[in-house]
Formats: structure tokens, C-alpha cells, sequence
């Protein structure tokens, strides 16, 4: 029986811990999930069980070698970020892995903020915004100010992807992605670690870094498989765009965060920006992309929730809604849009809606296309922060937005000047990180159907 060459694809999020096989058409031939009780820290916050964590890697590696029909070529991993795992010489962790929403003590945040050049400035030149703990440099800084016997006995802080690479390399690195995602730890404006990371000694502790397309022998002797060393999740799922679409383009990444990602806008953050939560970090191959993002999911689900109830409905009604083109021109007619959403530019938290009196709609479907059209206002205010003056000629949307048929007609009439198109890449994080290094493992080019694309024409200009 000829054997089906694969990649072995660890993707860990917080709840689920996924590990999938592909074959060299980008096909899931296996998979197999995991899910792991969190413990807690010293403080008693809660946190990843990273014992369990390295065991399952042992244990689901065990069972797919097991498997006689897959030859394994390469392994790679793509984690969530702001995570670090402190290593000894021996790469035994020293701590756990303190959750990134773990509160930060203020006067240390004070102390540091006040030491190097203040946060606006500081936000500035890292294109990181003041996030405490989603900052994983300050988690890095605080072990030092707090627990100095750990700092001297740390090796290496290795982010959680670099760690699980680490396992079946038996070699230390750190990666571009991880590094260059509002950690506080790199200078956008030098391209080069902040000049706080040399002052406080922090440079000597962290692993040479190395390209996200580069990969490792395997420290198991006899075995002939490469070993990616593991990609920042969110840099992961733009990778497939990359590698399909040359022409400038953005992604919306919509979930609970609605997130717009362009990998052509290299201008340095400005303070405004910053306030209005953009943010940039490096792509696999080290260029910077600008990043916007609002609560739109989140807000989605309370709102939905809210119209359902006021007129009697079921929540499940609205997944399937479609568009109505002359309800949304009834109500443009009526322009009861709120005038905070006017301002050029202006990206708030929320689209408004909550503040709207639901009795002033006929019904839910009605009040539902409001809630779209003051949402997808938000979308453009949030998005426009990081397309303006760059080129873009596309705009794709990922998640459950792109699935939202009157989302994506608002979207496409927002932007008549734009192709705007729904994407459908089913485990866009891990096709990403196995794409990362296809050239590595697999003997076919790379492939351009991986994702499938749904165009919105403009129906109609929006008010």
C-alpha cells in the first residue's frame, strides 16, 4: 500500500486543541481534538494545564505514526498569542502559563509606561496598545521586577507555539509572528527589538529568531520529517490569502471581534489610531500589516438577542434572514441613522444600535436590517482606519459575517469602488501554517482553490 505523504498541523486554542493531517492537496485525511480542564496559577488565576498540553502532543504524534496508510513529512504549530512558556536549559518549564487575562498590577504598568518614554509614545513605536498581560513583554517585565530567581534560572521565554516546536525539535527559536504581535517588545520605526529589551536584559532571553517558513530536523533519531517552528494563530489565517492573491487586498476576520487586516498598509501607527484600537504586527515573511477592530460580533449576539425578545421571535430566525433591499430604503429614506456614526473616520466600540427605541420598528425583520445597517456603518468607520490611501481593490470577509447576506450587501454598497467578496477557507489557521512551509514537505505547487469566493455586487449606492 503506497503511503499518502502529510503534514501534521498542531492547532491550539484556548478551548479546543486540534491536530489535522493533510495530504498535499490541502485535504483533512484525519483529525482528532482535544479539550483540557485549565488549573490555576500561584495567584489562584485560571490557566492552561501545560502539562496536559505537551502529553496530548506526545500522544496524538503517537497514534497518527501508528496509523500505516501516513507519512508524516513535516509537523508545525499555530497557538493563540500573548502566551509565554519559561524554559530552563533543559526546556522544562519554570512557571505555568499564566493566562493572558491576567490582571496586571497597576503601579508596575505605571512604573514602566513612566520609564520608557510614556504610553503614547511608547504605543507608538511598538503599534501596541496598552493591553496589561496581552502584552506578553510586560509579562516578561513583571517576572523579572517579581520573581528575579526565575528571571536568572530562565533560559529562554519562548511563546506557546515556539515551546510546542521545541518539544519535537529539541531546539529553541522565536518567530516573527509571535514577537510582532502588541507585545511592547518590537520598534516598528527600526525594525528591530525595542531599546527597552537591551536595557532591562531581556534580549538574552529570548531565542534567536528564525523565519516562519524555515524549518528543523526532529530530535528523534531515525526519523526523516521537518519541524516548523510555529506561527501567531491570527498571522496563520492570512496566509492563504497571501499566497493566493498578489493584488492588494484586505481581509475582514469577523467572530466576536470583528478585525480588518491589511498586509499593504506599511504607514508607522499614528496616536489616533492607536486610540481607536488599530494595531499592526508582522506577517510570516516580517512585513508589517495594519490592523483595525471593533466588537461587532459580540454586539451582534446581545442585539439579536434583544430584537428576539422585544417582538417574539426565535434568535435562529435571523441566521437565515435575507436581504430586503426596500426595507433598508425605507429606512435610509427615514435616515434615522445615529449621528454618531457620521463623522469620517470616526470607529467606536459599538454601532449605536442599543440606544435605539425597538417600538419604532413595524417588526423584527425591520429593526434587524436597522441593526445591519448601523453595524456595517461601524464596519466601514473601523475598516476605512486602515484602508484609506493604500491601494486596496478587494475586500474579503471571513467568519460568520460572511455568511450574512445582508451584511455583505451593505459591505459591497459601502464600498462600490471595491470588489467585495464572502470567503469560505474551512481551517484557514492550520492550511496557513502548513502553507507556511509547503515548500518544505510538499511536492506540488501551491495550490490556488483553496478558497472559495462568493462576489456581492453593489445593488444599490448607500445613503
Amino acid at each position: 500500500m503506497q503511503k499518502i505523504p502529510v503534514i501534521a498541523i498542531f492547532d491550539v486554542g484556548k478551548t479546543n486543541k486540534k491536530l489535522f493531517l493533510f495530504d498535499e492537496h490541502y485535504r483533512i485525511v484525519y483529525e482528532r481534538t482535544a479539550k483540557f480542564t485549565e488549573t490555576v496559577d500561584e495567584d489562584g488565576d485560571p490557566c492552561e494545564n501545560l502539562e496536559s498540553l505537551r502529553l496530548s502532543v506526545f500522544d496524538s504524534l503517537r497514534a497518527v505514526f501508528k496509523r500505516p496508510e501516513f507519512e508524516i513529512k513535516a509537523i508545525n504549530f499555530s497557538t493563540y498569542g500573548a502566551s509565554f512558556v519559561y524554559v530552563d536549559e533543559d526546556g522544562k518549564p519554570l512557571t505555568p502559563l499564566y493566562n493572558y487575562l491576567k490582571p496586571y498590577p497597576e503601579e508596575l504598568q505605571k512604573q514602566f509606561y513612566a520609564t520608557y518614554g510614556g504610553e503614547e509614545n511608547f504605543s507608538k513605536e511598538t503599534a501596541s496598545p496598552v493591553l496589561g498581560s496581552l502584552n506578553s513583554g510586560m509579562q516578561l517585565y513583571r517576572i523579572k521586577q517579581e520573581q528575579p530567581v526565575v528571571f536568572q534560572q530562565m533560559k529562554y521565554a519562548l511563546h506557546l507555539p515556539q515551546y510546542l516546536s521545541s518539544l519535537i525539535s529539541g531546539e529553541f527559536y522565536s518567530d516573527i509572528t509571535s514577537i510582532g504581535c502588541h507585545t511592547n517588545l518590537w520598534d516598528f520605526t527600526k525594525g528591530d527589538y525595542h531599546a527597552w529589551v537591551d536595557q532591562e536584559g531581556i534580549r538574552e532571553k529570548l531565542a534567536p529568531l528564525k523565519g516562519a517558513d524555515e524549518v528543523l530536523s526532529a530530535c528523534f533519531p531515525g526519523n526523516t520529517y521537518k519541524v516548523g517552528i510555529g506561527l501567531h494563530d491570527s498571522s496563520a489565517a492570512l496566509i492563504p490569502y497571501l499566497v493566493n492573491f498578489q493584488e492588494p487586498f484586505a481581509l475582514i476576520s469577523t467572530g466576536t471581534w470583528c478585525i480588518t487586516l491589511n498586509p499593504f498598509n506599511t504607514a508607522p501607527l499614528t496616536a489616533e489610531e492607536l486610540k481607536q484600537d488599530c494595531l499592526s504586527y508582522l506577517q510570516y515573511k516580517g512585513k508589517p500589516v495594519k490592523a483595525s477592530r471593533f466588537f461587532g460580533g459580540y454586539e451582534h449576539e446581545q442585539e439579536v438577542k434583544r430584537i428576539a425578545i422585544h417582538f417574539d421571535m426565535s434568535t435562529a430566525l435571523f441566521k437565515t434572514l435575507e436581504y430586503h433591499p426596500e426595507i433598508i430604503q425605507k429606512l435610509q429614506r427615514n435616515q434615522r441613522t445615529p449621528e454618531v456614526n457620521q463623522e469620517k473616520g470616526n470607529a467606536l466600540p459599538t454601532s449605536g444600535f442599543a440606544e435605539r427605541d425597538l417600538a419604532a420598528f413595524s417588526n423584527g425583520v425591520e429593526a434587524y436590517h436597522q441593526f445591519m445597517l448601523d453595524l456595517v456603518a461601524q464596519q466601514v468607520a473601523s475598516s476605512q482606519l486602515v484602508l484609506q490611501d493604500t491601494g486596496v481593490k478587494r475586500i474579503f470577509v471571513d467568519g460568520g459575517f460572511g455568511k450574512n447576506a445582508i451584511y455583505m450587501n451593505l459591505l459591497a454598497g459601502h464600498f462600490p469602488e471595491k470588489e467585495v467578496y464572502a470567503a469560505s477557507l474551512a481551517q484557514a489557521t492550520a492550511i496557513g501554517t502548513a502553507l507556511a512551509i509547503h515548500p518544505q514537505w510538499n511536492t506540488k505547487p501551491f495550490p490556488n482553490d483553496l478558497i472559495e469566493l462568493k462576489y456581492y455586487a453593489v445593488t444599490h449606492q448607500e445613503a
